[in-house]
């Protein structure tokens, strides 16, 4: 077992301090207003990515009622103002800094988007432009059950279409490339195993170490990004060193 170990580590611890700010159920109630939108339906059964986004939000402990409301708005219409919209940029030292952003007002956006880069030490590029840094995947996290044959489940999920199964604080993280996260999704529901986040990520296929100081640098940078209520996703190649775990809170 191998691969982007560390790295899908601290996206989840991240993304827990992240849950605990609040930030992460706007995230995921937009997500699944788009959903419903886009898939023209506000039943799960019928709707593949409203089925994940309702999954997800369930694996951070979004309340029944938030997940209600929001496809709610999906089917009353309200998501239709909502644009997808990427950035793409470096932050200090070298970083690379994708942003993933859902908005109703796009000029709003790139304004406070390119203001955050520029404040903090970074520069915002075009389209494309980190295209060879990140691979595009599909990431399921799930904790290791009670009796759970691990050997087993390693190979029904490649069998699924997994190409990698990384084991890791009682946590288990699966990755697929991004033609297979249909199949494997289906995999899952076979095996009646429902992961607590299945999600596709850009994955850093390089990543970058820096010191205490310059990390927090750049860590300014990418909190002010993610706690932008436009911003859905902030992905970067920064590698986290030894303790410095402790600095991302």
């Amino acid at each position: 077992m191998s691969g982007h170990s560390k790295w899908s580590t601290i996206k989840r611890k991240k993304g827990a301090a992240d849950a605990k700010r609040g930030k992460i159920f706007s995230r995921f109630s937009k997500e699944i207003t788009v959903a419903v939108k886009e898939g023209g339906s506000g039943d799960p059964e019928g709707n593949p990515r409203l089925r994940m986004a309702i999954q997800n939000a369930k694996g951070v402990n979004m309340p029944k009622d938030n997940i209600e409301r929001a496809i709610k708005k999906g089917t009353g219409g309200d998501a239709s103002s909502y644009i997808e919209q990427t950035f793409e940029g470096y932050g200090p030292f070298g970083i690379a800094v994708f942003v993933e952003c859902l908005t109703d007002n796009q000029n709003r956006t790139v304004q406070e988007v390119r203001a955050a880069y520029s404040k903090y030490e970074g520069n915002m590029g075009t389209n494309g432009s980190l295209e060879f840094i990140f691979d595009r995947k599909g990431v399921f996290t799930l904790p290791v059950s009670d009796g759970m044959d691990l050997e087993e489940f390693e190979l029904e999920v490649i069998d699924g279409g997994a190409d990698d199964v990384v084991i890791e604080d009682d946590y288990i993280t699966v990755t697929c490339a991004l033609e297979d996260f249909g199949n494997l999704n289906k995999k899952f529901e076979e095996l009646n195993i429902e992961p607590e986040n299945a999600e596709l990520q850009r994955i850093p296929n390089n990543t970058k170490k820096l010191n205490d100081e310059e990390f927090q640098k750049v860590m300014k940078l990418i909190d002010v990004l993610e706690d932008n209520d436009d911003v859905q996703q902030v992905w970067h190649n920064l590698e986290v060193g030894d303790g410095q775990e402790n600095l991302l809170s």
